[in-house]
């Protein structure tokens, strides 16, 4: 059972019943036990019912009907649940009072009173459970859509790799042996982590160096890469895969374009509250680049906008025969 919705149910009606006595001790001359008595088996039936309630709503499942089809539903299961409560009320405190001669206006303000906190009680039950559903219902669409990035970043990451394997089994079959093992590094990596958005960022330097140790054999000699990762900065969560994405795209559209080759450097570092990363490397943007039209930097860009909102930011700039990616991430959301 949900906790959060018996400690409502209990808070709730117990604040109602608390008044009630209250104002009925000071006002009536009946005995203080055969109230509290009265009152007390009030607030049992009453939680009791409108569970009854909840459950039928539940079960005929209304709160998914059409709004003008769902409200005279559910206001005639509150008006007869608050009118049965009513009616126990009246039965119960004659049988407690041996009295049975209620006058017009009391017994009116009871049925008034008791329908109508029922019925607000079925609001409140309805508005919760709407925007609870509401919510579950954007964070799936969130979770799906960033799936779907996911998923549209790895088929592309693993084409290139078995590309660059293939090109070495001729020449090489031990060397494609070892690089069709760190392939698989990488990829039980991502099988690992496929349910978690973000890993930490050790993790995500081990598999990219599995990967820059496979684009080594394309590059060979033309392929110089540094890391520089600030201890504190090693432990920040990180979108799984973004540096993979990052070094990707400055392999692919920066130093494989450089027929001399270039350096590649990764950099991390704690600024306040905030991961620095930057993934640097020898080349120069081509027209569009910087505005994030590739599919892999407008992906990384769109996950980030998706697990940190405006927090985070991914911006890709030219100084001039080096392209710097840098990616500003909060340590903590």
């Amino acid at each position: 059972m949900n906790l959060a919705y018996w400690l409502c149910q209990i808070l709730g009606w117990g604040s109602y019943t608390a008044i009630g006595l209250f104002f009925t001790l000071r006002a009536s001359g009946v005995q203080p036990k055969v109230v509290i008595i009265g009152y007390a088996a009030f607030f049992l039936y009453s939680i009791g019912l409108t569970h009854l309630l909840r459950r039928e709503i539940r079960r005929r499942d209304w709160l998914s009907l059409p709004f003008r089809r769902s409200i005279p539903r559910l206001l005639g299961a509150s008006i007869l649940t608050g009118g049965f409560m009513s009616g126990l009320v009246v039965l119960i405190s004659g049988l407690l009072e041996r009295r049975f001669d209620w006058d017009a206006l009391a017994l009116s303000s009871v049925v008034l009173s008791v329908t109508m906190f029922t019925v607000g009680w079925t609001i409140v039950y309805v508005a919760i459970t709407s925007t609870r559903k509401a919510m579950s219902g954007k964070l799936a669409l969130r979770q799906a859509e960033l799936r779907a990035l996911e998923n549209q970043v790895n088929p592309h990451f693993l084409f290139n790799c078995l590309n660059t394997i293939r090109g070495r089994i001729a020449e090489n079959p031990a060397h494609a042996q070892d690089m069709v093992t760190k392939l698989a590094n990488i990829l039980r990596y991502n099988l690992r982590h496929s349910p978690q958005p973000a890993v930490p960022l050790s993790e995500e330097i081990e598999v990219v160096s599995d990967y820059l140790a496979l684009e080594s054999a394309r590059f060979e000699d033309r392929l110089r890469v540094e890391f520089h990762i600030d201890p504190a900065a090693a432990v920040v969560p990180v979108p799984s895969m973004l540096v993979q994405t990052l070094v990707e795209n400055a392999l692919k559209h920066g130093l494989a374009n450089l027929p001399q080759g270039g350096d590649l450097a990764i950099r991390a570092a704690l600024e306040r509250d905030t991961l620095e990363l930057r993934v640097e490397n020898s080349g120069r943007l081509g027209p569009h680049s910087g505005n994030g039209t590739r599919i892999g930097l407008a992906n990384a860009r769109e996950r980030l906008r998706l697990l940190y909102g405006a927090g985070a930011s991914l911006d890709l700039e030219d100084f001039g025969g080096r392209v710097v990616a840098t990616v500003r991430i909060p340590k903590s959301v």
